[in-house]
């Protein structure tokens, strides 16, 4: 008993979500607001209310004509259940049915019948069918934590020190070739080596080159 207990409660949880995804594709509610509305209109003007030893029938001259609307609106109903594509017409029609049935079937079954048909027609008329969810696109490594494009994990990055290491282990921009007098790459340069006055402290010099 305990054995077949985990396998139904399984399959009744697979049987409800798949009654729900069946139920979120079309107007449910308003086929079913439009189905019960049928039912008080049309069993009203057929029914016999009992008052004590008094019986009072509540049929009216028109009581075929109630049988026709509430037969309607329950087939509407099921057809917003089956054919979600005629929601606008079946939602137009049960609005009309619903005002039709205030005057043949007793106020539209006692006004019951008129307001549940009128409510499940305007939801089924400003009922549509949702989009699917669409998949969000990747954000180029941006709070994923993944490294920089173009950078190998693992390698420092100029300019960057990490904490933690020896601030000599960060990597130190090297000069570019090909840079001209007064750029700022030249002030990579070691002091001397592109001094022609004569004046730098590494060759113990002073004023200009002696000869010889």
């Amino acid at each position: 008993m305990s054995a077949e207990t985990p396998a139904a409660e399984g399959q009744f949880t697979r049987r409800r979500s798949q009654f729900r995804a069946w139920r979120g594709a079309r107007p449910f509610w308003a086929g079913l607001f439009v189905a019960l509305g049928g039912i008080p209109i049309a069993y009203f003007p057929y029914a016999n209310l009992q008052i004590g030893h008094l019986t009072l029938a509540m049929a009216t001259t028109a009581g075929a004509g109630s049988l026709i609307i509430g037969v309607l609106l329950v087939v509407l109903g099921v057809s917003l259940w089956f054919q979600k594509h005629v929601r606008v017409f079946a939602g137009v029609a049960a609005i009309l049915l619903a005002l039709v049935s205030i005057p043949v079937s007793n106020l539209g079954g006692f006004l019951i019948g008129f307001l549940l048909a009128l409510i499940g027609g305007a939801m089924a008329v400003s009922w549509v069918p949702g989009e699917p969810p669409q998949a969000e696109p990747p954000l180029d490594g941006r709070g994923t934590g993944a490294a920089p494009e173009g950078v190998v994990p693992g390698t420092a990055v100029p300019g960057t020190h990490t904490p933690g290491t020896p601030a000599s282990d960060a990597a130190v921009p090297q000069p570019r070739d090909g840079g001209d007098g007064g750029s700022p790459t030249q002030a990579f340069a070691p002091l001397g080596a592109n001094d022609l006055s004569g004046t730098s402290p590494a060759n113990g010099a002073n004023g200009r080159h002696s000869a010889g």
